[in-house]
């Protein structure tokens, strides 16, 4: 299935300065019953967001109207837990394309390549900096550049490079998964099985 092409992310970010995130707060676990990847946004931070009955928790993050945007800032090691895909379906469906973080667990990490969230890591000062840009304004802008391997503070203009993968960031770039990676070679594949001597 493919996603959206990322190339260059200019967005509001929503703060989320909280450690240990794991992928059963991200979905729980009563919402993986879907095999597609559509509806998760709805329930992604579901115990987080909602009362038992279903009415808003005031206080979280993502019922603050003053934050929105496609980036989601998250405290040190997010993503942590079971190794559930369905978490990085609910963080692409809500609308985020991009999860800051000082650290990933990795297979949260590849999920969330593998559907075009593009998980950034940086130094937990440069975290802080930017926890700290939001927190003074909420209308703070980050500048993603996926072709430049770079994350940038619009406000001041702080910038810190970032590691990817080389195969997962040209995927991303062309808003390939894995299945499309590989259609995309289908005729270089018939040309080398021809040509080549069984």
């Amino acid at each position: 299935m493919a996603y959206d092409k990322f190339n260059v992310l200019k967005s509001t970010a929503v703060p989320m300065p909280i450690e240990n995130v794991d992928t059963d707060q991200i979905i729980p676990a009563r919402f993986l019953k879907a095999t597609e990847r559509k509806g998760f946004g709805d329930n992604l931070f579901r115990d987080w967001r909602y009362n038992p009955d279903n009415t808003p928790k005031e206080h979280f993050v993502l019922n603050n109207p003053i934050y929105s945007g496609k980036i989601l800032v998250g405290g040190k090691n997010f993503g942590s837990g079971s190794s559930r895909e369905h978490a990085a379906w609910a963080v692409y469906d809500y609308g985020f394309r991009c999860v800051v973080s000082s650290f990933f667990a990795d297979i949260f990490r590849n999920n969330c390549l593998n559907v075009g969230v593009l998980p950034v890591q940086v130094s937990p000062e440069y975290l802080q900096q930017i926890f700290s840009a939001i927190e003074a304004d909420p209308n703070t802008q980050l500048e993603v550049n996926l072709p430049e391997q770079t994350i940038t503070i619009c406000s001041t203009g702080d910038q810190e490079s970032f590691a990817i993968n080389g195969y997962k960031k040209e995927n991303m770039l062309n808003g390939f998964d894995d299945i499309d990676y590989l259609l995309n070679l289908k005729e270089k594949i018939k040309g080398f099985a021809e040509n080549t001597p069984l």
